[in-house]
């Protein structure tokens, strides 16, 4: 009789061991199924905040609306020789403007050839040691830009370029 007892104790202890497996199955599937639903909440009220966004911001029309960008190559790509350390050296740029206005862009296209050498005299006059560094680059962008603009304020009446980009920078 002792046997049975023992074998009934083994039978309960594993059954409840069983249970405690099943509760703990259970328990993490609710809380997958919980996490679930609460992310799909959490993403669709971010949505629908920037739905409720959407109508303010047309309804306030007094915002300006900001126009896309117009890019003019300048073609071909600029050319330039210096003495450097006893060598001749080269520089080719290919450059693009950046304007927002495209009547004024076709305006300073009529003087497309004062622009290019006003930019070739500024490219050639550069310090050939200073424009392998990245600040040097950034410093000709930054000359060129003032140069273009100051063109297109005496010949257009307004600052028509936003930016000069290098497409292309060779130095050799």
């Amino acid at each position: 009789m002792a046997k049975k007892d023992t074998v009934t104790g083994d039978d309960q202890g594993a059954g409840k061991g069983k249970l405690k497996l099943i509760v703990l199955i259970v328990l993490a599937l609710l809380l997958a199924v919980g996490l679930s639903i609460g992310g799909t909440w959490f993403v669709l009220s971010k949505g629908d905040k920037a739905a409720d966004a959407e109508p303010a911001a047309a309804s306030a029309s007094a915002a300006p609306v900001r126009q896309a960008a117009l890019y003019q190559e300048l073609m071909p790509a600029f050319v330039v020789n210096f003495n450097y350390q006893g060598r001749t050296r080269y520089l080719q740029v290919s450059m693009a403007l950046m304007s927002r206005d495209a009547a004024g862009l076709d305006k300073l296209k009529v003087h497309m050839p004062v622009l290019r050498n006003r930019l070739v005299m500024l490219l050639a006059g550069q310090d050939f040691a200073a424009l392998q560094s990245a600040l040097g680059k950034e410093m000709l962008l930054q000359q060129a830009l003032a140069s273009v603009q100051e063109l297109a304020q005496q010949e257009t009446g307004g600052t028509v370029v936003e930016q000069v980009l290098f497409t292309n920078f060779v130095l050799q």
